[in-house]
């Protein structure tokens, strides 16, 4: 059986940084998340933006990762915004009707599940100055 790899890039600018996930994140590589985003908090960073496009994969401890990371984030009065969510982690986000704390959406605006790939979403911010690996290998 194949283990799960994540990889994660991070790129600051101020009190904000960009994430960015590729891979897939599951009970094995949501630590990986979690311990990324707190690190974030910890050296400041207010406003984070994870960037989506590469994970293939997000079940629900991914959700938790994330939700836990928001909680967090909204204390010293910051944001934490997902961007380009795969399909399972937009069907959870519906499911679970929070899509509204991770996305920016008003409450019950998720788009349809079938219209997830093709909508149009606003880039996240950062995206000229390619981001550095800061943790990644294989999730055991």
């Amino acid at each position: 059986m194949p283990l799960s790899q994540l990889t994660v890039h991070r790129h600051d600018q101020r009190k904000q940084a960009l994430i960015t996930l590729s891979g897939e994140i599951d009970l094995e590589s949501a630590p990986l998340v979690r311990e990324s985003l707190e690190r974030c908090l910890r050296d400041g960073i207010r406003t984070i933006d994870v960037d989506l496009t590469a994970v293939t994969f997000c079940d629900c401890s991914g959700l938790n990762a994330f939700l836990h990371a928001a909680q967090q984030t909204t204390v010293p009065g910051g944001t934490l915004r997902l961007h380009h969510p795969p399909t399972t982690l937009a069907r959870i986000l519906d499911l679970a009707d929070c899509g509204f704390l991770l996305l920016g959406l008003p409450p019950g605006h998720l788009p349809p599940l079938g219209d997830t790939p093709a909508a149009p979403r606003p880039a996240p911010p950062h995206r000229s100055v390619p981001p550095a690996p800061v943790l990644s290998g294989d999730v055991r």
